[in-house]
Parts: C-alpha cells; sequence; structure tokens
C-alpha cells in the first residue's frame, strides 16, 4: 500500500476526510455494475440509501485516492484467515447458547444466508407507509400489529394515520404485548402478502413489546397519541402506564430548554428531585444544576451527599413521578417536551 506520507495533500486531505461508508462506496464503483449490484441486493432499505448518497460523493475522488482505498482494501483482506470467518454451524451454535433458541432463530434469521428471516417482513421495508396502512388495514388486529413491530418507528407511526381510527389503541395494544410470533401467525402474514413474498420460516421470532410500543408512539402526533391512549387506558390502564414510562425517559430531560427546566422544578418536591438524580447520568443531573442559583446548587449537593446510598427502585419511582408530572405540564402547554417527532422543537 502507498505510503500516506507520499501521497499529495489533496490525497491526504481526501483520504483524511472520508468515512467508512465513502471508502465502501469506492469499492462498490470499482466493482462495475452487476457485482455491485448483487452486493447491494443484501443491503437494508437504509444501508441502501446511506451506500447510494456515499456513491454520489465520492465521485469526484482524485485517482491517487482511489487507488489508495484500494490498496487499503487489499492488506486488510490479506490479513483475513479462516479463523476469523468462521462457520455457519459454529455461529449458530454460539448464538443459541448465549441468546436461547428463540431469539437465536431472530437474529441468525437475519444474518444467514437462507435462514429463518421471512421475505415478506423485508419487504414490508421497501413500502411506503400508505401502501402498508392499505394492504393490512382489513385484516385481523394482531396480524397488523406483527407488521407494525417489524417496521422502522416513525414509519409504524405513519402508518396508524391509514388505518382506521377505533383500531388504533387495539393495534398499540397488542404491540405492546408481543414477545414471540408463533409459526401459525407467521403463516397468516405470509398469505396476506403472498403476491409479494414468500417465507420457509418455522421458527417463533421475537417482536413488539411495551418498548417497541413506545417508540412507535414518540413518532405519533399529539391528537392521535391522545386518541390510542384513551382507547388504551379504557381497556388497560396499567399497559398504557407502561408505554408512557418508556415513551419519554429520564435521560430525555436533559434536551428541555431552561424555562421548561426551571418551571418544572418549581413543581417539584426537592426530596424528589434529589432521590431521582441521585441515580441519573450526568448529562440530566447537570441540567438541573445548572438552572439553579449558585447558592441552591451548592446547599442541593449537600443535602444529596447526606442522604447517603438510595435503592434503584426509589431512584426509578422518583424519576418515573417527575416524568409523569413533566408530561402533565406539557399537556397543559406550561412546557414542551424536546424530542417527540413533529410536536416538539
Amino acid at each position: 500500500m502507498a505510503d500516506l506520507d507520499k501521497l499529495s495533500e489533496q490525497a491526504k486531505n481526501e483520504i483524511a476526510l472520508l468515512t467508512s461508508i465513502e471508502r465502501a462506496a469506492v469499492l462498490l464503483l470499482l466493482l462495475g455494475e452487476e457485482q455491485a449490484a448483487n452486493i447491494i441486493s443484501f443491503l437494508s432499505p437504509r444501508e441502501v440509501q446511506a451506500i447510494g448518497t456515499s456513491m454520489v460523493a465520492v465521485a469526484d475522488l482524485s485517482q491517487e485516492t482511489v487507488d489508495y482505498i484500494l490498496d487499503e482494501f487489499i492488506l486488510t483482506i490479506r490479513g483475513q484467515t479462516s479463523l476469523g470467518l468462521g462457520t455457519m454451524e459454529y455461529v449458530s451454535s454460539v448464538f443459541n447458547k448465549a441468546l436461547g433458541e428463540e431469539k437465536a432463530a431472530t437474529v441468525l434469521g437475519r444474518i444467514m444466508p437462507g435462514g429463518a428471516s421471512s421475505k415478506g417482513l423485508e419487504m414490508l421495508q421497501w413500502m411506503d407507509a400508505r401502501s402498508i396502512g392499505e394492504m393490512i388495514g382489513g385484516e385481523h388486529p394482531q396480524v397488523i400489529a406483527i407488521v407494525m413491530s417489524v417496521l422502522e418507528y416513525d414509519v409504524a407511526a405513519d402508518v396508524l394515520n391509514y388505518l382506521p381510527e377505533r383500531i388504533r389503541p387495539e393495534i398499540v395494544k397488542r404491540v405492546a404485548n408481543l414477545e414471540t410470533i408463533h409459526p401459525n401467525a407467521m403463516a397468516q402474514l405470509e398469505t396476506i402478502m403472498k403476491e409479494q413474498f414468500h417465507s420457509t420460516s418455522a421458527k417463533a421470532s421475537s417482536f413488539g413489546g411495551v418498548k417497541t410500543a413506545a417508540k412507535i408512539m414518540n413518532f405519533t402526533k399529539t391528537e392521535m397519541e391522545a386518541s390510542i391512549f384513551t382507547g388504551l387506558e379504557g381497556g388497560d390502564p396499567d399497559l398504557a402506564l407502561a408505554i408512557q414510562d418508556n415513551m419519554f425517559t429520564f435521560e430525555n430531560l436533559s434536551a428541555l430548554d431552561n424555562k421548561s427546566i426551571q418551571t418544572l422544578m418549581r413543581s417539584l418536591d426537592q426530596d424528589l428531585l434529589m432521590t431521582a438524580v441521585k441515580g441519573a447520568d450526568e448529562a440530566v443531573k447537570d441540567k438541573f444544576l445548572d438552572n439553579m442559583s449558585q447558592r441552591a446548587k451548592i446547599m442541593f449537593m449537600d443535602e444529596m451527599e447526606a442522604k447517603g446510598p438510595v435503592r434503584i427502585t426509589d431512584v426509578e419511582e422518583a424519576q418515573k413521578q417527575i416524568l409523569r408530572l413533566a408530561r402533565q405540564m406539557s399537556d397543559a402547554g406550561e412546557i414542551v417536551l424536546a424530542g417527540r417527532g413533529d410536536d416538539f422543537v
């Protein structure tokens, strides 16, 4: 490989600025259309978008830089041995021992050639929200929940727009309750989409859950969120609360503007705040401390120090209470919770 020090200043600057994706893009451009297309066919939609953008970005690189990247790649390949590559049997065994059969089946299905992943579910990633909504809108809520749980969270939130309003709470509830998907449910999903894809999967797959439902809800508009939670609270208030607790975490409070933090602090019991921040990361702890006067900050830190060790369960409960108050104040328009889709700035 060419000595980096011997390269021109232009090449040095170009190489220094290149990301790993852009390096890969250079190699794909060198392969030719057919070979590059074969490789790209194995990438996810977002990977395709990223590599495509990079291929355009590197089109004007100097020949010197291109040669260096190719030499760098060849040198890396020469350093590879069969010990570093492994076999499907070995990888499968390791994953089964580490994750258990069900979770391993899900992961292996995504990474093994001809594995257990559903080509149909992969196909969904290439469809727009309206098409998905129109395709699944009349199906059983459980089938819709399966589809929603495997989509990107923002896409799933958009799909909700194209589903009947009356079933939205039920869909979110089912997503939150999903843990594994059995072959019968997968078979039903494959039947619905039989013209687009085919699956040979016979393994249970892990999808969904409260956190997935919460992440989907994080991308919904305020009006839809309120409507869905009204439906959820009527049928399963505990589940509704669990989803809410996972939608906006205590660490997210560090993104609030200073005015909102100060408004929130005025409504908080000092002892509750001390307990909550004692187990918080530095960013959110500093956010609260930076919005206190110097004297108040010193007193707060002294009292927190004197408080001694606090049980993790007490910390988590204190954080949940503060988050619930923050949501109530946000709903009342008193503060702005940052980071929620189109509803926050």
